[in-house]
């Protein structure tokens, strides 16, 4: 009994550390700016910091550009992971050494890519807007996203590609009528990683995007003037930045954790 008690109070401290910054943040979004800093629980109501990050701020253009650049971020470089990883754990493409360099990739520190990005873009003319922004998230995140995949695809037995190929399928057919549909939990699980990313990126939004270009996180980072941190507002963005994860995390966890665990075990 006191195994199971300490246990429990263990999963408690668990659950409120984790739990009580966004539950402290929703608090502070929630009271006047005035009493923002206020060690009471709940001195007050009102949504004065939500109306004014929309009104005032133009929020909702940054929160849309945020949306823009990641989902279209994760539709370009979906199939370019999934066609990389499948040709790296079915035919081992590069060997070793491609796998090497692709993860060393990751590797690289932001500021040390952020410059050559901004001069890339700027030759091409894609400096302050959303296309440029998305190219440079897909390129940023398809190593990590085929890494991920590539693991997804070695758990498939090979077997059910041979019976396909067997009744004629070819190598790209058993690809796409056998592999990608048994291996759906591992894209979905890898495009929500992916999202994420892109969604909590701040440097490379902060070189290459422009007043009316910029993400959520840069508009946060904004609310920081010389008076202080408006901290109302930032707690009102942060919980409205975390809404679409939470909300697709919901429709879809039984996918993330199946395919977070897809092919553990054999």
């Amino acid at each position: 009994m006191l195994r199971k008690i300490a246990l429990h109070l263990g999963l408690i401290l668990a659950c409120v550390a984790v739990l009580l910054p966004p539950l402290w943040a929703l608090r502070t979004s929630l009271v006047p700016e005035s009493l923002a800093y206020s060690t009471d629980i709940f001195p007050g109501w009102s949504w004065e910091n939500y109306h004014a990050l929309i009104t005032k701020n133009n929020f909702l253009t940054h929160y849309g550009n945020s949306l823009i650049v990641s989902l279209c971020s994760v539709a370009v470089a979906m199939p370019f992971a999934a066609a990389t990883g499948y040709a790296f754990a079915r035919f081992r493409t590069g060997g070793p050494a491609a796998r090497f360099i692709m993860l060393a990739t990751q590797m690289l520190p932001a500021v040390a890519l952020v410059l050559p990005a901004f001069a890339l873009l700027r030759t091409m003319g894609l400096t302050n807007s959303l296309v440029g922004l998305t190219l440079v998230y897909a390129a940023l995140n398809l190593p990590f996203l085929t890494w991920i995949l590539m693991s997804f695809f070695e758990g498939i037995p090979v077997d059910l590609e041979w019976a396909a190929m067997t009744d004629g399928a070819t190598a790209w057919g058993a690809f796409r009528h056998i592999v990608l549909p048994i291996s759906l939990p591992g894209l979905a699980a890898a495009a929500v990683l992916g999202f994420i990313l892109s969604w909590n990126e701040f440097l490379f939004a902060l070189v290459l995007s422009g007043p009316q270009t910029a993400t959520i996180p840069v508009a946060l980072a904004a609310l920081q003037t010389s008076n202080g941190v408006q901290i109302g507002k930032v707690s009102a963005g942060v919980i409205l930045a975390i809404l679409p994860l939470i909300i697709a995390s919901h429709f879809i966890q039984r996918y993330i954790v199946k395919g977070l665990t897809f092919g553990s075990v054999k």
